[in-house]
């Protein structure tokens, strides 16, 4: 949508919004005092130095200085741009994104705006020609076949591609070019085009907007291949990534705590049917590391399912090995192996939603999985088997990530392999974890400019009921237009936390500034804040004073000073001798 977001909303948003929650859904934190730690997400280390103030709705690392509020933690964590972020935090609390006219840019995505719409047209005409085609009764019959309603047929937007060469471009009324870039036709040796697809069920493919990226298309019947066809890479879809059924997941399951990867697209449609809503497939690739990140920010927990045959055995260790780098503490997989000669789709059919659920309660733990396989492989009863087992699992727990999960791998081995724990961790390099504390950077000297706005960061209601609020005007001191700045902001907004003040300075010099003495201490308990405060705006008051006799004296020198002039300066210099300065 074009327009920009009023400034006010991200106000509001942010005061709405718990940075721990954000945070906490996508990494697991721990409470230490007053604040929230963790390992840091965005760079590899040993000892946790990632801190999230539920106070200040901040986040910061000690070790890479990341650092920010709850958009910019999306806007980092999840590779989301500005606007992505505001969203993805409104449509989390139930709020809907206002959008005004200017002539600031509406997103980072304006550029790939024509694809999303001709996509969306698409959607569209395939969901009519399923209706109203006059050949669409075969896939109509496909349908009610498989056991679907139009309830959920409509809720996953399925349609019809009917037979023909060249219907989207007359039906569409879009030009062909737009079209080649969206994925929707194929472009022939001669330069001629015609429909990529032709005669198959449409499944409209969504991002985690809601923006059509893609379709996967399925034969009816027939040995057509192949059985499903997908949209080829194009500036908004992109395979390796994006995931069918999450859209539809996320807004059928108010809390997700779980998330099941199937193969197909009927496979997330038939367990919908039959009301398990918490299903994605990935589109015809295996399950990649960029997947598993996406689904760890919305879930705690993945639950893989495959044929329980050797293919589907060998299918479930490539995840597993993909798996390995993005497994940190608070992040769950488990193997769900069906019976043979057994789909999700005849499975649930047979055993119901309870039945089917029970077998994802009882699917095998990531670890289980792990040694069970690496174990069917070797003799575990001699000694040359063992050693076989271990130096296959060497380097698949290096590439685990450090922590507590990667030390209780190892310490598992070593039961397995009948290994001392000392030694074989000088072997697979997992060292046991240590424990310690992140000490924070040592507080260099502050004016008292840049105290007072260090005091307003960690407290921003301290500027409600400021007397000495002239002292800044005219006052000649670095950082004075900041502090003036983020008074005249909070006394309009007494609301805004410390997050919500930086998110105000995004992208600018001062923003930076800021950010860098939201993560220093200010050494004052809670109860000394606010005299601590009064007392520095009472210094930068003095200070005020100084520079205007200072002023006033050089001007006296010049013979200039106007008759109301010489009275202040006098009255000024009897001040500051009564004073004893």
């Amino acid at each position: 949508m074009a327009g920009y977001i009023p400034p006010h909303f991200i106000d509001e948003l942010l005061t709405r919004v718990d940075i721990v929650d954000v945070i906490d859904g996508r990494v697991a934190l721990r409470k230490a005092g007053r604040e929230y730690t963790a390992c840091c997400p965005f760079h590899n280390e040993k000892t946790p130095s990632f801190t999230v103030s539920r106070e200040k709705q901040f986040y910061h690392c000690f070790g890479c200085g990341v650092h920010g509020s709850a958009i910019g933690f999306l806007m980092e964590y999840e590779h989301m741009d500005f606007v992505e972020a505001v969203e993805e935090l409104a449509g989390a609390i139930g709020l809907e994104v206002p959008r005004e006219t200017g002539s600031a840019a509406p997103s980072a995505d304006r550029g790939n705006q024509d694809l999303y719409e001709v996509l969306e047209k698409a959607v569209d005409y395939y969901r009519h020609q399923l209706r109203q085609h006059p050949q669409a009764g075969q896939a109509q019959d496909y349908l009610k076949g498989r056991g679907l309603s139009g309830e959920i047929a409509a809720d996953f937007e399925l349609g019809f591609a009917p037979p023909g060469w060249d219907n989207l471009t007359s039906a569409l009324g879009v030009k062909a070019e737009r079209l080649l870039a969206a994925g929707m036709l194929i472009r022939k040796d001669n330069g001629d085009h015609h429909d990529r697809f032709r005669e198959r069920i449409m499944f409209p493919i969504r991002d985690r907007r809601g923006r059509v990226i893609g379709f996967g298309g399925r034969v009816m019947a027939g040995d057509v291949k192949p059985k499903y066809l997908n949209s080829p890479e194009t500036p908004v879809f992109h395979k390796s990534s994006e995931l069918y059924g999450l859209y539809q997941a996320r807004k059928a399951v108010r809390k997700l705590e779980r998330l099941l990867v199937v193969e197909g697209y009927m496979d997330v449609v038939s367990l919908a049917q039959f009301g398990v809503r918490n299903v994605v497939a990935t589109l015809g690739t295996a399950t990649t590391a960029e997947h598993l990140q996406r689904l760890f920010r919305v879930v705690p927990q993945v639950v893989f399912c495959f044929d329980g045959d050797r293919a589907g055995r060998e299918a479930a260790w490539r995840a597993l090995e993909n798996a390995l780098p993005v497994l940190s503490e608070g992040r769950r997989i488990r193997f769900m192996f069906l019976p043979d000669g057994e789909d999700p789709d005849s499975l649930v059919r047979k055993e119901g939603q309870a039945g089917f659920e029970q077998r994802l309660e009882n699917a095998s733990p990531f670890s289980h999985y792990f040694f069970e396989a690496l174990s069917s492989r070797v003799d575990l009863g001699s000694i040359d088997g063992r050693a076989q087992l271990v130096e296959q699992a060497r380097p698949l727990l290096k590439k685990l990530p450090q922590g507590v999960f990667r030390h209780m791998m190892a310490t598992q081995l070593a039961e397995i392999a009948r290994l001392d724990a000392a030694a074989l961790a000088d072997l697979t390099g997992v060292p046991r974890p240590r424990t310690g504390s992140v000490r924070p950077a040592p507080v260099a000297g502050t004016s008292p400019v840049r105290r007072a706005i260090r005091l307003l960061l960690q407290r921003p209601q301290l500027a409600e009921g400021l007397t000495e609020l002239d002292a800044l005007r005219g006052l000649e001191l670095p950082g004075v237009p900041l502090l003036q700045a983020m008074i005249d902001l909070l006394r309009a907004h007494p609301h805004l936390s410390c997050g919500a003040i930086l998110e105000h300075w995004r992208g600018q010099d001062e923003g930076r500034h800021l950010a860098h003495l939201a993560r220093l201490p200010v050494d004052v308990p809670d109860e000394g804040l606010a005299v601590e405060f009064s007392d520095v705006m009472s210094h930068i008051a003095s200070l005020h004073d100084e520079q205007a006799v200072d002023r006033l004296l050089a001007k006296s020198r010049l013979g200039d000073l106007s008759d109301e002039e010489k009275h202040q300066l006098k009255q000024s210099l009897a001040a500051k001798s009564g004073s004893g300065a």
